[in-house]
């Protein structure tokens, strides 16, 4: 099975945002979803609307260039 970078996704209250995604990258969320429901066990894909702010934030917390600058910042 494949691993992939996200794991369980934390039930949290979210923050409304709207995003316009290329179709490409909106299909490669919807396969993703439906990977990682796969891998944890669920029926139903994950949709792509809950995949995005993990993903942002493990993208954010894996760039070391922006956590030194944040870091220099507060």
């Amino acid at each position: 099975m494949a691993t992939l970078k996200l794991g369980p996704l934390a039930d949290d209250r979210p923050a409304k945002l709207t995003v316009e995604l290329p179709a490409n990258v909106f299909r490669d969320l919807q396969a993703y979803g439906a990977l990682l429901a796969r891998t944890s066990g669920d029926t139903a894909p994950i949709e792509p609307s809950r995949l995005v702010a993990p993903m942002l934030e493990r993208f954010m917390a894996s760039d070391r260039g922006f956590t030194k600058a944040r870091k220099g910042s507060v």
